[in-house]
């Protein structure tokens, strides 16, 4: 009897085309792409070089950074606020200052400092840049001390470059305002997908989408109808993040709140839009929820809110090209930690802009409204 009832629930779970199909999609998804990910090591971050020394042992300390793999010269400034000025337009991820009479104070006193200063709106990046680059120094310190034979060791230390670290945005590179405003935009994500393909594929479920399909309302007439409560939603939900995040943990946005909201008015098309495409395709709620988890997932880790986005293999970067998350998550971590202002950001606004469309008009072509 157990071999009959066996037979049965394989022949079912092989006859839904969608099963079957997340039975393979889902294990390879998971193990090729997921790793890649979710790579928190550090690569390719774009180091702005203030050597105002121009020594040997300067040059060799630049030359080291540029060779240990970690970091690409993307800047050579003369002063350190033209150096940071890369950093504010983002051609740059960390300033590295060498002062000048660096070799004399390395050789006269045992001691010269450096100056490392990291953006730290993507904090994991930032954070781990500046370590990478203290470890780079340290590293270089062990190389110049045979250097020093001909010194008077007696009365001088054996040189060593003492690093300052500098974070810039967030000073105290505390996580929490780091990750408020990513709770928040994985709140506005889950919601406006979730509720809108769930309330729709419940009442295929239920029936009652019936009565609409034959009657006079048109399509257009009923998807508006349900994405409108869902875009309020999204409202409230931002609201109740942002006044939560100030009051309990003290996060508020240092840029304008008309950005946020102009920002988060696209987006939540964005969602709402996703959701509508999904419940268009699936028949059930358990349909509907996987694909949905799925795709939710996929947005998530590709976004560059856990891990960033230049960590990621080459491909996988021009991949996350096709996330709205990832636009989103950049505009609202340069308003909430930078303040950046709207023209700032017209890039990501208008990849936005286009994903609302796609998705929007999608919804409306995909859905059969039977009359």
């Amino acid at each position: 009897m157990l071999r009959y009832l066996l037979e049965k629930e394989f022949k079912q779970i092989l006859r839904n085309k969608f099963l079957s199909k997340l039975i393979f999609v889902l294990p390879v998804t998971t193990i090729v792409i997921f790793p890649f990910v979710t790579n928190q090591d550090v690569q390719d971050v774009k180091l702005a070089v203030v050597d105002q020394d121009r020594s040997p042992l300067s040059e060799r300390l630049v030359q080291k950074a540029s060779d240990s793999g970690y970091f690409r010269l993307a800047d050579v400034s003369p002063t350190y606020e033209e150096a940071m000025r890369s950093v504010e337009t983002g051609d740059a991820d960390i300033v590295f200052q060498i002062p000048q009479d660096f070799e004399r104070d390395l050789y006269r006193d045992g001691a010269a400092q450096v100056l490392i200063a990291a953006n730290s709106v993507n904090g994991t990046r930032g954070a781990l840049g500046a370590q990478y680059l203290a470890s780079v120094v340290r590293n270089y310190n062990q190389e110049i001390r045979p250097l020093s034979g001909g010194a008077n060791t007696s009365t001088v230390a054996e040189p060593s470059a003492d690093v300052r670290i500098r974070y810039r945005f967030n000073p105290e590179l505390e996580y929490k305002v780091f990750m408020v405003p990513g709770l928040i935009m994985m709140l506005l994500t889950i919601l406006g997908c979730a509720l809108t393909a769930l309330n729709i594929v419940g009442e295929k479920e239920a029936g009652t989408i019936e009565q609409i399909n034959v009657s006079p309302v048109s399509k257009r007439l009923f998807i508006l109808a349900k994405l409108m409560p869902n875009w309020i939603i999204g409202f409230i939900a931002l609201a109740f993040g942002m006044t939560f995040g100030w009051l309990v943990h003290g996060v508020a946005p240092v840029g304008n709140l008309l950005t946020i909201l102009l920002f988060t008015l696209v987006y939540v098309f964005v969602t709402t839009g996703i959701g509508m495409v999904i419940s268009n395709y699936s028949d059930t709620m358990q349909q509907a929820m996987f694909v949905m988890f799925f795709f939710l997932v996929i947005m998530m880790l590709t976004s560059g809110l856990f891990t960033p986005v230049e960590s990621m293999p080459l491909w996988m970067q021009r991949a996350t090209a096709i996330n709205p998350l990832q636009y989103f998550a950049g505009a609202m971590r340069l308003v909430y930690l930078k303040g950046s202002g709207f023209a700032e950001m017209l890039s990501p606004f208008g990849w936005l802009c286009g994903f609302a469309l796609v998705f929007n008009v999608w919804a409306v072509v995909s859905y059969k409204k039977k009359s």
